[in-house]
């Protein structure tokens, strides 16, 4: 007979089992979700601009989704059943879609569904990182990475068949995605919650408080932690690289390399779910094994390859391939750094406000740097603002090998 679990590995255990199988099945949700553009543009006939509010809207909710976790992390001991109900809220409009034609209401659920997502992430981090061991950790957020990457990336090509084949289809796929997602909430019930501190006189407090709350607990954690505020400044750079080449993506592939949908699909879904799926196992072994600087580093050296790639592909059709291999294989890291720099840096705190900055950089990013790709195009073309990005990545190279070069002389005088 095996013997009982103690109380610490039932922890670990439950916790696992909650966020694997919300991560598994929320596979079939993301697979639809990221066809919403095409869908729009083809079924709904969505404007030019209506498309671009759509992919503005990523980055910008998440500066909203700061506000919204710093409600669902308030009451620590009410933290799994803010999280079921969020999901709930996230994925509610998702079962009209039957019933509506305006493009708007569409538009509005994708930005509805990303800000409750994003605000979810500081507290599946902390559940993860008070409930299982730091190595254990590690593993199960990239098995569920690659996991929902690669299924979703696939499952276009599933999908795509189906939504030819019947009309409008897409109108009761997101429902029956929706309801399998939620499903997970059987698992989420299970997850026992260490004893916390409430929060007392929330509601007497004014909306004041609340607006800025998220930005000065912000501001002064970057103040006390200078090792988080250089993170954060090498991070900025690398996405910002990554995200002033979005724009222009589009316009390359058409206007310059004249892309079948194919090559695109295959690149995009492909390439680019197998460079996540074989980097994942990589990094997250050698994140345990390296400076979090180092570690960063090298998925920004990385980054630089990407935008080279693309440039070469005028030449060979295969480039388009190894570009995003590579920016697969990158993003699995950068995705990891990302979302375990909180832990790491927290050490033995609550990890939620450095996960929140996060968050909050990618909104702040969002918020002005594709429009000034958009700009840059407009004054030059879209191969220079791909160089301009790659540029970039090259600066946040040097800055995170710098960090940890520095990080490595103190210790050693130490």
């Amino acid at each position: 007979m095996s013997e009982p679990l103690t109380e610490t590995q039932t922890l670990a255990k439950r916790t696992k089992w909650a966020y694997v199988s919300t991560r598994v099945l929320d596979t079939p949700f993301w697979g639809i979700f990221n066809m919403l553009p095409f869908i729009l543009y083809k079924d709904l006939h969505a404007t030019p601009y209506q498309l671009a509010v759509l992919i503005t809207l990523k980055p910008l909710v998440s500066i909203l989704s700061s506000y919204w976790s710093v409600w669902i992390n308030q009451r620590s001991e009410r933290i799994v059943g803010n999280i079921i109900c969020t999901r709930l809220l996230a994925i509610l409009p998702f079962f009209f879609f039957p019933f509506f034609d305006s493009p708007w209401f569409f538009i509005a659920s994708f930005g509805l569904y990303m800000m409750l997502a994003s605000s979810l992430v500081p507290a599946w981090m902390e559940l993860l990182k008070q409930n299982i061991p730091k190595v254990k950790r590690e593993n199960i957020f990239s098995f569920t990475q690659v996991f929902g990457y690669f299924g979703g990336g696939l499952l276009p090509f599933v999908l795509g068949g189906v939504l030819d084949d019947y009309n409008q289809a897409w109108r009761w796929i997101f429902p029956l995605a929706g309801a399998i997602s939620l499903g997970a909430s059987i698992f989420q019930w299970n997850i026992i919650i260490k004893p916390g501190t409430s929060v007392e006189g929330i509601a007497s407090q004014k909306f004041s408080h609340h607006l800025m709350k998220p930005w000065k607990s912000a501001w002064n954690l970057l103040k006390q932690r200078p090792d988080f505020t250089k993170y954060q400044i090498g991070f900025m750079l690398i996405g910002g690289g990554l995200m002033i080449m979005q724009p222009a993506l589009p316009v390359y592939f058409v206007d310059v390399l004249h892309l079948s949908y194919m090559e695109f699909a295959v690149a995009l879904t492909l390439c680019k779910g197998i460079g996540f799926a074989a980097g994942s196992p990589l990094w997250s072994k050698w994140i345990n094994r390296t400076n979090i600087y180092r570690f960063s580093g090298s998925i920004a050296a990385l980054a630089c390859c990407f935008p080279a790639a693309l440039l070469l592909t005028q030449s060979q059709i295969v480039w388009l391939y190894i570009g995003y291999f590579a920016y697969g294989f990158m993003q699995s890291g950068n995705e990891l750094s990302w979302n375990m720099s909180g832990p790491i840096f927290s050490k033995e705190q609550d990890s939620t406000v450095y996960t929140s900055i996060n968050v909050m950089a990618v909104g702040v990013r969002g918020a002005f740097i594709p429009i000034l790709g958009a700009l840059l195009i407009a004054l030059f073309d879209a191969s220079f603002v791909m160089v301009l990005g790659g540029i970039i990545c090259f600066f946040a190279t040097l800055l995170f090998f710098g960090y940890a070069f520095t990080e490595q002389k103190q210790t050693l005088k130490v």
